[in-house]
């Protein structure tokens, strides 16, 4: 069962964990990763890096890939890896995503789209995915909305998202914390992303603490965004039950169902 945690070390990456590393800018991408990378080698992973910086090295082994260069999306160029991987011997596939802001040719939604792929790709396959973002430049709430979608973060600083979304079996996303002034705009733009690939988005609420009222607008404004599209919300506490009826959404023109 996957579940949000705080890691100390890149040691402690283990099997379908998808990872947020954030980097100062100075910080050289591969000595703060290569206990991860050198990993591979010690437990049979198939290593992969995507960077726009990194060249493969003598005590690297590794297959890195240039992001600006993939001839199809990160998500088809690491399930074309898992594949081989798999054919060819290994345990599983370790991905170390590095992303900068000057090199990383995604815009906001295009990067959200990625990060989200990864989530489902890490979940479903077992793999390790660490997400090393870096350099300065970055929008706040782009670089918020990707923080909101890795369960896993590699130390305490900056504090951790008011809430976390992520991949839980093959029908469902785990919302977990509290939804509230601060979270609701990336709430919003995550279940957006979300519906435009799927006509359901499905949502469970065991671990969610409170929506306030800008975490429920967040919530009707976005399963109205397209046309026959459907949130649905399971596992909610009496108190979420309680705010969304007295808030006025309990109606037939807002396509959510929240439910024990």
């Amino acid at each position: 069962m996957r579940a949000t945690r705080t890691l100390a070390t890149l040691d402690e990456v283990g099997g379908g964990d998808h990872v947020c590393q954030l980097l100062d800018p100075a910080d050289d991408v591969m000595d703060r990763s290569r206990a991860f990378v050198a990993d591979g080698a010690l437990f049979g992973d198939k290593v992969v890096i995507v960077s726009p910086l990194t060249q493969p090295t003598s005590d690297v082994a590794a297959l890195v890939l240039d992001p600006l260069r993939l001839q199809d999306s990160l998500l088809a160029a690491v399930r074309r890896e898992a594949a081989s991987a798999e054919r060819e011997g290994y345990r599983a596939l370790r991905v170390l995503h590095h992303v900068t802001s000057d090199g990383c040719a995604e815009g906001p939604k295009q990067l959200l789209r990625s990060e989200l792929d990864l989530e489902e790709f890490a979940a479903d396959s077992g793999a390790l995915v660490v997400c090393a973002y870096q350099g300065r430049g970055w929008d706040p709430s782009a670089l918020e909305q990707v923080r909101c979608v890795h369960p896993h973060h590699l130390g305490s600083r900056p504090a951790s998202p008011s809430f976390r979304m992520y991949r839980t079996g093959k029908d469902g996303w785990t919302v977990n914390g509290v939804i509230d002034t601060d979270g609701a705009p990336a709430f919003g733009t995550i279940l957006r992303t979300l519906l435009r690939q799927s006509a359901t988005v499905r949502l469970l609420c065991h671990t969610l603490d409170f929506f306030d009222a800008s975490g429920m607008t967040a919530l009707a404004g976005a399963a109205g965004y397209l046309p026959d599209r459907k949130v649905v919300l399971e596992g909610t506490n009496e108190t979420v039950r309680l705010a969304w009826e007295l808030s006025g959404f309990t109606d037939p023109s807002v396509p959510v169902v929240i439910a024990p």
